[in-house]
């Protein structure tokens, strides 16, 4: 695996001065900081060597964890995906136990953290912002916009809508900014020109540091960079979903300098190897109990890769989920993983992915093996897939 190492970013992005906040409002806040003080494991996170102190006492790696680059914006090499702990995967989180989960990720070395403002819808940000308010100088938030939010899955991406809900999620997240602000979808309504500029406005107004595409085709891309720098893309990419090298997306992303960020890097869990035929999903609270990857028929067709991943990790000595962000962070120095849970398990098993060194014959045999395999099932429901850009 090829690790990304770079001077320390954290006044990289700079401060813009003063925000055009309430300046009032700013101080009131300050000084109810300075009175509370610091929660006992924010106030632990004290650096020594290559590992930090976490809440719990223990020694955790983020020296180890490394950063990487997306376009100029340095972030952990593994983010954190926060969906899931509110929606979308199954029942939602208990608050305390999501909140924990969060602070336990930065504990890990996880900066980088992603959310929206449709997830719940809005409940995610809340949390986030809740979570990270203590370290919010030390951590990247990642939001997006372009969903109505109206009971349809419609999508609304017209700048004066774009300059209304930045508001709203920056109170949400308890910040004055946001590191990166992505178009949640592609708006057929409303040229990327116009989106690109509205975002540029919020850029030079010091409200977002950075512009982010989701699900967005080559085409697009490069029309939105034209207007305002594009920092990152974010689209499904895993072992099992490899369309990205396929598109054209990697290539333009290279081409131009933008990083990006795979979503669902773990198969939206299937790469765990925890499901198969019998695996029962709530469609009350689970979208992938309507994705055709997602049905019995699928899961058991699909088990093939899952008897690849763990013959590697039993040779490398590691879990499956594991070898699975491995193997995405071995594509390109620019790809940064956010995968999702709602466990702390799990979330130790994301961040060791760090520890495992993918060989050359390793990601060879892989290939090799891939190449075998026929993937089963579609990504989301045809309805979802209208909103992709190929």
């Amino acid at each position: 695996m090829r690790r990304i190492q770079s001077e320390d970013g954290a006044q990289a992005e700079g401060r813009r001065g003063p925000s055009r906040r309430d300046l009032l409002a700013r101080t009131c806040l300050v000084g109810a900081v300075l009175v509370a003080g610091r929660p006992s494991w924010a106030a632990s996170d004290q650096q020594s060597g290559n590992t930090t102190q976490g809440a719990d006492g223990r020694k955790t790696g983020i020296g180890k964890m490394g950063k990487r680059k997306l376009g100029t914006l340095e972030v952990s090499a593994i983010g954190a995906g926060c969906m899931s702990i509110s929606a979308n995967y199954g029942p939602a989180t208990d608050k305390a136990d999501g909140i924990k989960l969060i602070r336990a990720a930065y504990d890990k070395g996880v900066t980088f953290f992603d959310t929206a403002e449709v997830y719940g819808p809005y409940v995610n940000e809340e949390l986030v912002g809740e979570a990270l308010a203590p370290i919010r100088d030390k951590v990247k938030i990642a939001s997006k916009f372009g969903f109505k939010i109206d009971g349809t899955i419609g999508l609304d991406s017209r700048p004066e809508r774009i300059k209304r809900v930045i508001e709203e999620s920056l109170r949400r997240l308890r910040t004055d900014h946001l590191d990166l602000y992505y178009q949640h979808r592609v708006d057929p309504g409303v040229p990327i020109e116009d989106v690109a500029g509205a975002v540029r406005d919020l850029i030079q107004e010091g409200k977002v540091l950075h512009f982010g595409l989701s699900e967005a085709g080559p085409r697009t891309i490069r029309r939105a960079h034209a207007v305002q720098p594009v920092t990152a893309v974010q689209s499904e990419y895993s072992l099992m979903e490899r369309s990205p090298e396929r598109n054209g997306v990697f290539q333009t992303c290279e081409e131009l300098g933008i990083g990006f960020v795979p979503w669902g890097p773990l198969g939206m869990g299937f790469l765990s190897g925890k499901l198969n035929g019998e695996t029962k999903l709530d469609p009350k609270t689970d979208l992938r109990s309507g994705f055709s990857r997602f049905s019995p028929e699928s899961l058991n067709a699909n088990q093939p890769l899952i008897d690849l991943i763990r013959k590697i990790a039993e040779k490398e000595g590691a879990k499956p989920t594991q070898i699975a962000l491995a193997w995405v962070l071995a594509q390109k120095p620019w790809i940064v993983p956010i995968p999702g849970t709602s466990k702390l398990a799990h979330l130790d098993d994301n961040v060791g992915a760090i520890d495992v060194d993918l060989s050359v014959e390793d990601l060879k045999e892989i290939d090799v093996a891939l190449s075998a395999i026929t993937i089963h099932g579609g990504r989301m429901n045809p309805e979802q897939m209208k909103s992709v850009e190929p």
